[in-house]
């Protein structure tokens, strides 16, 4: 799935996941990433800036995490398990916090 939208004078194009819930190969293919959380702005982050914002959320939730992380020993396999199949990360009742590649063209 793609979606193109206008953002001021850049093309933003968004590339999700496709219709049988597999990452789409151009997953891989990271420039930014757009962040969605409530109650806060869009953000765009590089890869690594996403690695850090999810690596602090996890490093506050190691005892209570999400089932399918549970099996990876170190926080950086967590981040890297959840850049490489997830796009969201439930942090709580009523919060939710998404990401979603994006390439930035002028």
């Amino acid at each position: 799935m793609k979606l193109e939208k206008l953002k001021g004078d850049r093309k933003l194009e968004i590339v999700g996941m496709n219709e049988k819930i597999m990452p789409d190969s151009m997953m891989y293919q990271e420039d930014y990433f757009v962040v969605l959380e409530n109650e806060q702005p869009e953000q765009f982050l590089t890869v690594e800036e996403l690695r850090v914002k999810l690596k602090a959320i996890l490093l506050s939730r190691q005892d209570n995490l999400p089932r399918e992380l549970v099996k990876f020993p170190s926080i950086e396999e967590q981040v890297q398990h959840l850049l490489d199949t997830s796009c969201e990360l439930d942090v709580g009742p009523g919060q939710y916090l998404q990401w979603y590649v994006v390439r930035l063209e002028k």
